[in-house]
């Protein structure tokens, strides 16, 4: 169509290959493209350049505009100096400065949460991180928000960084229907061709190294794990929650057996040097479990909710030493049916400073306890520092922390030490009043010590008389009514107190310790045993 003239010409109209040289102020409309055109005017009327200037509209091609990019940082007041002066600034193509970033929609998924995103997910972990060994091209993979639905594992390569807008926010979520195959996990770790199990580092391939996941989460719908650490070295996992399908209804008992981390290795790549910072484990029978060699594992201010157990270690046949150097820390327990740490024969391990709430209660809280809450079997691990809700009442039926007479050390919620069978308690004070009838101090159960001494100081309120003594006391299989329990009071003292202690084993499971004073004072002990 040739451009049309009516009276004046102040306006155009015609297809692209037909636009002339606008007059100054003159407007061009192309039809085909529908784009708007401006003339410059001449140079003597002070154009910078003759030609027609585009006026954008929503048809317009901003990048083929703007096809050049320089950082200014104008929101600081001024233009920074990017080059050698600022006549001389670097100047990037466009196309250059978005590729700095990439995101997982520009690879073709949709976020929708009904879409199948695997095929699109994989590919972008592919293209960024396997087709070549140059580490100039691999960028950070953006998940913006979304439920991406996935139908099959993602597998995840060395040297890749998986990030999201938040936990709750970004989201792949395993969903498939009952007769489709899938893989056996949401996520796993993979070889640089994204190869898995026993093909991991076949055809010269790296292997599954240089990991981090941070700001999402891993779902599923399915009866199934979430996530698979193999033979994998630094992999890290910051603010990542892993939700699995099942309800406090389903956690009675592990028959369900998916976990939301497993880790496995084989002897030539042992999985290690693995970090959980702010993470969630929650809805599947456990939370992190292996009976595979790790090594190195740290997890730091998580929380393990809705689990059958949380934290399993080598509970079943150790392979080739089991996991060690697993550390468990500054994490919160809570809603877990049974143990919150099991610690089976594998050595090097550590709880410490974690926060037990309702754990190993059957989910039924406070004077329903139905295991130990930590629960170790294997020498040279550690429990440090750890808090529990369960009450001393609860702990005499199920210990707070079970060493098994293994050679551990634990500090039990800040009230006893234990060193394997040796047990100590933190100094407890009780205040006597002058009396000549036996009066209870305090009782211990016999399922708890057969055997033990008490190391005490009594002082009287009036006149300061001291003694400081051990009262050693061996309990009788059976009710002691006839009053043969044997025990000694082995004592020094700077007056006479006339403090009397005594034993007393009123049932086959109970030893009372009573006095008898001639004055008021306060009763400063400690009780020792070999549990």
């Amino acid at each position: 169509m040739a451009i049309v003239q009516v009276s004046r010409i102040t306006h155009r109209k015609g297809l692209s290959e037909n636009l002339p040289q606008l007059a100054g102020a003159e407007f061009g409309w192309v039809i085909d493209q529908r784009k708007l055109f401006i003339g410059n005017g001449t140079i003597a009327e002070g154009a910078p350049a003759i030609g027609n200037t585009e006026i954008l509209t929503e048809y317009s091609d901003i990048l083929s505009i703007a096809d050049t990019y320089t950082y200014k940082g104008d929101a600081g007041g001024y233009t920074v100096v990017t080059g050698p002066t600022s006549g001389d600034p670097i100047t990037r193509t466009l196309q250059a400065k978005l590729d700095d970033f990439a995101s997982v929609k520009d690879f073709g998924a949709t976020g929708d949460g009904t879409t199948d995103d695997t095929v699109a997910i994989n590919r972008a972990l592919f293209q960024l991180f396997c087709r070549e060994v140059n580490s100039e091209v691999r960028r950070s993979l953006f998940f913006p928000a979304g439920t991406y639905r996935v139908t099959d594992s993602i597998n995840i390569p060395p040297f890749a960084r998986l990030y999201g807008e938040g936990a709750e926010s970004s989201i792949i979520s395993l969903d498939v229907s009952a007769d489709s195959a899938f893989g056996s996990y949401v996520a796993r770790t993979a070889d640089s061709n994204q190869a898995t199990g026993v093909n991991i580092g076949d055809n010269a391939a790296t292997a599954p190294q240089n990991i981090e996941i941070s700001s999402m989460s891993f779902h599923t719908d399915e009866v199934t794990d979430i996530f698979l650490a193999e033979d994998v070295t630094q992999l890290s996992f910051t603010d990542v929650n892993f939700v699995g399908p099942l309800t406090q209804s389903n956690l009675s008992s592990a028959s369900d057996d998916i976990a939301c981390v497993r880790f496995d290795s084989t002897t030539a790549l042992v999985t290690k040097q693995v970090v959980f910072d702010r993470c969630a484990f929650t809805n599947c029978t456990y939370g992190l479990n292996t009976d595979n060699q790790v090594q190195s594992v740290s997890v730091d201010n998580c929380r393990f909710n809705l689990l059958y157990q949380a934290v399993v270690l080598g509970a079943g046949t150790p392979v080739n030493g089991g996991p060690e150097g697993f550390r468990v820390t500054q994490s919160l327990f809570d809603n877990i049916g049974q143990e919150g740490i099991i610690i089976g024969d594998v050595n090097f391990n550590m709880s410490g400073y974690n926060i037990f709430l309702d754990v190993a209660n059957n989910f039924q809280g406070l004077g329903n306890p139905a295991t130990s809450i930590i629960d170790i079997s294997g020498d040279n691990n550690v429990s440090l520092g750890d808090m529990f809700e369960r009450d001393e009442t609860d702990n005499l039926t199920f210990s707070r922390i079970d060493l098994n007479s293994k050679r551990v050390f634990a500090i039990d919620k800040g009230e006893r030490y234990k060193f394997g069978t040796y047990n100590r308690e933190s100094g407890k004070t009780s205040s006597l009043t002058a009396t000549v009838s036996e009066s209870d101090i305090f009782t211990i159960s016999t399922t708890l010590a057969t055997a033990f001494v008490v190391t005490y100081k009594f002082k009287e309120a009036i006149g300061g008389a001291i003694r400081f003594g051990k009262l050693t006391v061996v309990a009788q299989d059976t009710d002691d009514s006839a009053g043969t329990l044997n025990y000694v009071d082995d004592y020094v003292e700077n007056n006479p107190t006339g403090l009397v202690l005594l034993a007393e084993q009123t049932a086959s499971t109970t030893v009372a310790i009573k006095y008898t004073a001639t004055a008021d004072g306060t009763f400063d002990y400690s009780i020792e045993h070999l549990g």
